[in-house]
């Protein structure tokens, strides 16, 4: 399959995909919500979304006679890479306890903004004037939601900027192994640490559902996640991170629209417009960066870090 190009937009596909990503997603995030509010555990809806994941994958990618399942060049960051996703979607199932899904997924949209504060010390790509001050309007964007000293700042809100700087932290990791680390165990070993690091909690954590066909969404949350994030990385074979950017930030819909049918809940006014600047923000730091891998190829003679200043 041809490579896109900078210069492209989107193709109609890869829309569609990103968008029923995204739908996933809320689904995934929905239906947790859903299984803590009737009593269940967050570590126990966590251990089951990622064993479901984990048989998936193995099933999927033939492991019985695919040694790249796996293979793996440096274990201690794949493991520490899987910590990454345990602690974004364990926070995040403990958040929705008390948040609303608009809220939760406002508070993971600050992703990007984080992820480029990091990438300076963790991978050495060092943001410029411009992105950083993008990522001062990210941060208001999240004080703009949590209102610390108004009453409105609580444990969820805490749990979700725990929830999103865990998978910052594992986007960093798998920008950094993606060069030498094969697919299938990129995949992989982040479902398979979380199961083998939450197994002796599950004598004590484990829960029956209250109802038996809740047994059926428990069981669906690994699938959700693993097709979400399958449909994703297609669309990204097709089209540019920046060009499919915008479309990712739909899934704030999607949330807004579950919560409400299963819910009856509706962001305040205070979400949707620190939802909007942290969406803003977001989009902005996304463009910087293709400007600044654009410039690296017109200008050979210029080191990254010269640019990036400049940007």
């Amino acid at each position: 399959m041809k490579s896109p190009t900078p210069e492209q937009a989107a193709p109609f596909n890869a829309i569609l995909l990103m968008l029923a990503a995204g739908a996933l997603f809320s689904t995934l995030d929905a239906s947790a919500k859903f299984l803590v509010h009737a009593g269940m555990r967050p570590e126990f809806v966590t251990f089951m979304r990622f064993l479901v994941h984990v048989v998936l994958v193995l099933v999927v990618f033939r492991a019985w006679s695919n040694p790249r399942v796996f293979k793996v060049k440096s274990l201690p960051l794949q493991v520490v890479r899987g910590f990454g996703l345990l602690g974004s979607t364990f926070f995040n199932f403990a958040a929705l306890q008390t948040l609303q899904l608009a809220e939760g997924i406002a508070i993971a949209f600050l992703g990007p903004v984080l992820i480029t504060a990091l990438a300076g010390p963790m991978l050495g790509e060092w943001a410029g004037w411009r992105r950083w001050t993008a990522v001062g309007v990210g941060l208001l964007g999240a004080l703009v939601i949590t209102r610390p000293g108004f009453g409105a700042f609580g444990v969820g809100h805490l749990l979700a900027l725990a929830s999103m700087a865990s998978y910052s932290i594992y986007v960093i990791l798998t920008r950094r192994m993606a060069g030498t680390e094969s697919a299938e165990s990129l995949i992989l070993y982040p479902a398979l640490t979380p199961v083998i690091f939450l197994a002796p909690l599950m004598p004590s954590a484990a829960s029956v559902p209250p109802e038996p066909w809740m047994w059926t969404v428990l069981l669906w949350l690994g699938f959700f996640g693993g097709l979400g994030h399958y449909l994703m990385i297609r669309a990204h074979r097709i089209a540019t991170a920046t060009a499919l950017a915008p479309y990712a930030y739909m899934q704030a819909v999607w949330s807004t629209l579950a919560g409400y049918l299963v819910f009856g809940d509706l962001p305040d006014l205070w979400t949707v417009v620190g939802a909007l600047i942290i969406i803003a923000s977001g989009l902005y730091i996304v463009q910087r960066e293709q400007r600044l891998r654009l410039a690296a190829r017109s200008t050979p003679s210029a080191t990254e870090d010269e640019l990036a200043k400049k940007l």
